[in-house]
C-alpha cells in the first residue's frame, strides 16, 4: 500500500514546508532536465574559459616580455591555438567521462587526480600531433612551459570549485534534484533512512510503496505481493519519479524478479537496493567476459596500457638515475668499506608481485653478520654502522633498488617490500594485507611519504600502513607515483621515523 507518513523530508515538500517547496516538488520533468542540463553546460563552460584564460593570459605576458609592442597579437598566435587545442582534448574526454554530470561531481572518484592525469595526457597528446605536423618550432618553449606549469593548478582549483558548488547546491530542495520513489518492505524502507542522510544524498523522495508481508507457504502471499505491486506502479505514474529504487533485499529474489517486472513498465530509471556492498565497492558496473555477465567489483589493479606505461617510466628514470648517481655509489661502496667489515651491499629475500620470492638490493648499514636470525631495525639500534645511520637517515641504503627496477623485480613506487617473516605473519593478522602483492613492489610509496615507515610495533601500526598501500593501488595514476617520488625527495614527513 501506499503510504504518505515518511519522514520529515517528504513531509516539507508536500505540503508542511512554503509555497516555493511545494512548486519545486511539482516541478515538469522537463524544467528539471533543463536545469540539470545548464548546470552540465555550466561546468563545461568553467573549464573551457579557464583554460583558455590561462593560456591568453600567458601569451600575453609572453608578448609584452619580448616586447614586440603589442599586448595581444593581431592574429590568432599559435600559443592561443595550444591553448584551444588542450582545452578542446580536456573538455571532449570530460564529455566522454560524464564529469560534468551533476551525479559524478557528486561520487567519491579521486576528482583531483584524474584532473591531472587528463592535463598530462592532453599536453602528451599536443605535443605528438606538433610532432607529426612539424609545426613544434612555431610555438614558444617558453610560453608553453609556462602554460602547462600555470595550467595544472588552475585545472585542479577549478575542478575542486566545481565539486563543491555541485555538492552545495544539490539539495533535497534543490530544483535540479533527483525526484526518486521507494518500494520496500516497511523494515527495508526504515532501514534506508535510518543509514542514509537523504539531504546529503542530494536527493527529493516524492513518495514511499510499502509491500505487506505473508506467510511464505500461505497461498494468498503472491496475490498479496501482486496487488502492492499494482499499487505502486499506480502511484508511480501518477507522481513521475525520475528513479524508482527497489528496497527488497537481495536475498529474496523471487520478488525482485516481480518487482522488476512490474516497475520496467513505468518511464522511470529503476535501481536494485543499495547496500553494505555497493558502499563498500562504489564504482560497481556489469561487465562481460566472453559471453558470461556478472557484477565487477573491482578489476586488476593494472590494466596492460597502465602496466606497459608505468614500466616504461619506470625503466627510463632508473637507467638515468643510475648513470647519474655512478660517483655516488662509488663514493658510498668507499666509505661503507672504510667503516666497516663486509661487502657493500646487502640483499635479502622479499616477497614482490604475486608473492614471487626476489633479492632486494641494499647498501649495507649494518654490521656483517650472515648467519644471525633476522631482527627489524630499531632505534638506536647497535648493529648499524656510523655511515649506515646516516644512509638510512637519508634514505641513500635503497638507491641500490634502482637495479631491482632495471631487472623488473620492483618499480620506482609501489608498496613497500617487506621481510618474508613479517609478511607470513602479517598476512594472517591483517585482512586484505596479501594484496598488496598485487601490484610490483617499491623503492618509495604512499605509506612512507605520509610517515608509515620504520619499526612496526603493534598490528594497528602495520593497517595503518597496509591501508596506505592499498590506497595506492585503488587510486594509481602516472601523476600520483610522480607526486610520490617528488614528495620521497622533498617532503619532511618522508624521512620520519627513519634510524
Amino acid at each position: 500500500m501506499f503510504h504518505e507518513r515518511p519522514p520529515q523530508q517528504y513531509q516539507r515538500l508536500t505540503g508542511d514546508g512554503t509555497r516555493r517547496s511545494v512548486w519545486t516538488a511539482l516541478l515538469p520533468r522537463r524544467r528539471r532536465t533543463a536545469l540539470r542540463f545548464g548546470l552540465s553546460a555550466s561546468l563545461l563552460a568553467l573549464d573551457l574559459v579557464a583554460i583558455f584564460a590561462v593560456g591568453f593570459a600567458v601569451d600575453a605576458a609572453y608578448h609584452a616580455y619580448i616586447g614586440d609592442g603589442t599586448w595581444l597579437p593581431p592574429t590568432y598566435s599559435m600559443n592561443l591555438q595550444t591553448a584551444a587545442f588542450v582545452s578542446m582534448i580536456v573538455v571532449l574526454t570530460n564529455l566522454a567521462r560524464g564529469e560534468y554530470g551533476i551525479e559524478r561531481c557528486l561520487s567519491r572518484t579521486p576528482h583531483l587526480q584524474r584532473r591531472a592525469t587528463l592535463w598530462l595526457m592532453a599536453w602528451a597528446i599536443a605535443l605528438l600531433v606538433g610532432f607529426a605536423t612539424k609545426t613544434t618550432q612555431d610555438f614558444s618553449r617558453v610560453a608553453s612551459v609556462v602554460f602547462f606549469l600555470a595550467g595544472l593548478p588552475v585545472t585542479i582549483l577549478v575542478r575542486a570549485a566545481m565539486v563543491a558548488l555541485v555538492r552545495r547546491s544539490s539539495t533535497s530542495t534543490s530544483p535540479s534534484a533527483s525526484r526518486v520513489h521507494l518500494v520496500g518492505y516497511e523494515e527495508d524502507v526504515a532501514s534506508f533512512y535510518a543509514n542514509n542522510d537523504v539531504e546529503a544524498l542530494g536527493l527529493r523522495i516524492v513518495g514511499t510503496s510499502y509491500l505487506r508481508r505473508a506467510d511464505a507457504a500461505s497461498a494468498s502471499a503472491e496475490t498479496l505481493l501482486a496487488e502492492d505491486l499494482d499499487l505502486a506502479v499506480s502511484v508511480v505514474r501518477f507522481l513521475r519519479p525520475d528513479d524508482v529504487f527497489v528496497l527488497v533485499p537481495w536475498t529474496e529474489a523471487a520478488d525482485i524478479e516481480r518487482c522488476i517486472d512490474a516497475f520496467l513498465r513505468v518511464p522511470a530509471a529503476l535501481h536494485l537496493r543499495p547496500g553494505a556492498m555497493m558502499d563498500r565497492f562504489p564504482d560497481l558496473q556489469v561487465a562481460r567476459v566472453g559471453r558470461l555477465s556478472g557484477i565487477n567489483i573491482g578489476r586488476r589493479p593494472l590494466s596492460v596500457g597502465e602496466i606497459l606505461l608505468k614500466r616504461a617510466f619506470d625503466v627510463t628514470l632508473a637507467g638515468i638515475g643510475l648513470l647519474l648517481l655512478a660517483p655516488l655509489f662509488v663514493a658510498l661502496g668507499v666509505l661503507i668499506k672504510l667503516d666497516s667489515p663486509g661487502p657493500v651491499f646487502f640483499r635479502q629475500r622479499r616477497y614482490g608481485f604475486n608473492q614471487e620470492a626476489f633479492g632486494v638490493f641494499k647498501f649495507r648499514s649494518m654490521k656483517a653478520a650472515p648467519d644471525a636470525p633476522f631482527r627489524q631495525a630499531s632505534r638506536n639500534d647497535d648493529r648499524i654502522t656510523r655511515v649506515g645511520a646516516l644512509l638510512r637517515r637519508t634514505n641513500l641504503d635503497e638507491l641500490p633498488q634502482l637495479l631491482n627496477v632495471i631487472r623488473g623485480d620492483m618499480s620506482l613506487v609501489g608498496p613497500r617490500p617487506h621481510a618474508l617473516a613479517h609478511d607470513r605473519s602479517f598476512e594472517r593478522r591483517i585482512a586484505l594485507y596479501a594484496r598488496r602483492h598485487n601490484v610490483k613492489p617499491g623503492i618509495t610509496g604512499w605509506a612512507q611519504v605520509n610517515g608509515f615507515r620504520g619499526e612496526t610495533l603493534s598490528d594497528a601500526a602495520m593497517e595503518a600502513r597496509v591501508q596506505a598501500d592499498l590506497h595506492y593501488i585503488d587510486n594509481w595514476s602516472l601523476w600520483l607515483d610522480i607526486t610520490i617520488l617528488f614528495r620521497t625527495i622533498a617532503s619532511p614527513r618522508a624521512y620520519r621515523n627513519a634510524f
